[in-house]
């Protein structure tokens, strides 16, 4: 089984977190790590013998209790208590995938030596990722400031025995789970609690799967509309480099190359035009998702940055001898990245659903819906609706979250980032954008099929194979969301390289 090692010099990257989840890799604390989380927590346990100073959140109360002091006798119950009373989540549970993505993101940091946890307890989140023994985490309650604190404390929950995970294929109490698998509830020392459950891990994991996932769905796009493009006689003129070069945007030259790629071989693309020119969404691919690009890169460059960043608070500085607490759990950077990003996404899903509506429009020697016997068959007016709703609905979730704050902890807390919405609607966006994308294939494949006996390129009709492999061409009206559906899947499912 593959191994990946907790390093604290070494930079984890998006796409390897999430490889990481993907390959069901396990995890392993490097002798760095290890080194690194001893030295931390030994010079807090040593700092907290030598005095009695209030230190926020290690012997003081919480938020707006800062200055209450807690006693020596009770750090392990403040710690606990910690834990459920942040424990609030509301809502629906979110997936598996991103519980794991959480873990390992807490790990990574808590690895980074400066929380002031113990070695058995980052070991225990391991153990954790490793046994697939999943907490329960639920999508509402995070104000994206503070750390993820609703979110983050579900997640730490099944450490002390309370709460539920998932494990063995079930969902069950955490203290059942804990026994199940031979492991002892863990007793928090001082700040551990809090380090826990202070932090940015939910909206990052958000942001991670959000990033990566939309990278590969927009180069798959890329294929889709070069389809599109094709089906409906369009021009290759707009994507020279030439034109390109002289607006040096960037991604410009890199959209405009893919869809010259994807389109290579292809009979209709160089077949002699009767139109001048194409509407704005096949003529501008390369200008708009350029721009969606750039947006993405700006979004990996926050996230990347974010997961190998120390968010929790108070922050321990060993070779210095600090505890010093700040504000390095504020998720303005991921807030406002994540909301960008949306409607990066967003704009992607607008100017694919137009490249439908045209191809279903009647016009270019096409059939109105793309069916023989329109009126008694409504063929793919309908699959354009639905686009549309989810193109509409995908602005209404572009309203950004960041822009938005609120009071909390008795105005101790006076300015979040509601990062943490920011991060749950990016990822609705980015799942209408799937089915919005599969709905476009579905479309062009279809108007494809009425420019026979004339030729696409290889790299299209063997897209073009792949989905009538599943999808037969549309003589008459059949249920449609099977089709989509499929088309839908396989949007996420191209293989990598397929226009190398």
């Amino acid at each position: 089984m593959e191994i990946h090692h907790i390093h604290p010099k070494q930079q984890l990257e998006a796409t390897e977190a999430l490889d990481i989840i993907r390959l069901s890799k396990q995890l392993e604390l490097s002798v760095e790590a290890l080194s690194s989380i001893k030295a931390c927590r030994e010079f807090l346990d040593e700092s907290l013998a030598k005095n009695n100073n209030p230190v926020y959140g290690i012997n003081t109360g919480f938020g707006a209790l800062c200055d209450k002091a807690i006693g020596d006798d009770d750090l392990e119950t403040l710690q606990r208590n910690l834990l459920l009373s942040h424990a609030c989540g509301a809502g629906d549970e979110i997936p598996h995938e991103l519980v794991k993505l959480m873990l390992l993101l807490k790990i990574h940091a808590l690895s980074l030596g400066h929380s002031g946890v113990g070695v058995v307890t980052v070991q225990r989140l391991v153990d954790f990722f490793n046994l697939d023994m999943l907490p329960v985490v639920y999508e509402l309650g995070s104000l994206g400031a503070s750390g993820d604190l609703a979110p983050l404390a579900h997640l730490a929950l099944p450490l002390i025995g309370r709460g539920e995970v998932y494990f063995k294929g079930k969902k069950m109490r955490a203290a059942d789970a804990l026994k199940d698998a031979g492991l002892a509830p863990l007793k928090l020392k001082s700040k551990e609690g809090l380090a826990l459950i202070n932090g940015t891990q939910f909206m990052n994991a958000y942001a991670v799967w959000c990033c990566t996932l939309g990278v590969e769905l927009l180069d798959k796009s890329l294929l889709v509309s070069a389809m599109s493009l094709d089906a409906f006689d369009g021009r290759i003129e707009p994507f020279s480099e030439r034109i390109a070069r002289i607006r040096p945007q960037q991604n410009v030259s890199r959209v405009s190359e893919q869809i010259r790629r994807a389109l290579e071989g292809s009979e209709i693309i160089k077949q002699e035009k009767k139109h001048v020119q194409d509407p704005y969404s096949f003529r501008c691919i390369p200008q708009v998702m350029g721009a969606v690009y750039h947006t993405l890169d700006h979004a990996l460059h926050v996230v990347n940055t974010e997961i190998n960043s120390v968010t929790d608070n108070p922050i321990i500085f060993p070779e210095t001898g600090e505890v010093i607490s700040g504000g390095n759990f504020h998720g303005e950077p991921l807030a406002l990245a994540l909301d960008f990003l949306a409607i990066a996404l967003a704009e992607a899903g607008s100017i694919s659903e137009r490249r439908t509506y045209k191809l279903i429009s009647g016009q270019r020697g096409l059939p109105h819906f793309l069916v023989k016997n329109a009126g008694l068959n409504s063929g793919f007016m309908i699959p354009q609706y639905t686009a549309a709703s989810m193109v509409s609905q995908n602005k209404q979730l572009c309203t950004p979250a960041s822009v938005d704050t609120i009071d909390s902890s008795n105005g101790q807390e006076d300015h979040v980032s509601m990062g943490a919405n920011a991060a749950t609607k990016c990822l609705r966006v980015l799942h209408n954008l799937q089915r919005i994308i599969g709905i476009e294939l579905f479309t062009a494949a279809q108007a494809l099929d009425f420019r026979k006996p004339l030729k696409s390129s290889p790299a299209i009709e063997k897209l073009h194979a792949q989905l009538r492999a599943q999808v037969p061409f549309i003589e008459n009206d059949v249920y449609m969301r099977e089709g989509m559906e499929k088309a839908g899947e396989l949007v996420t499912g191209i293989p990598k390289g397929i226009l190398s």
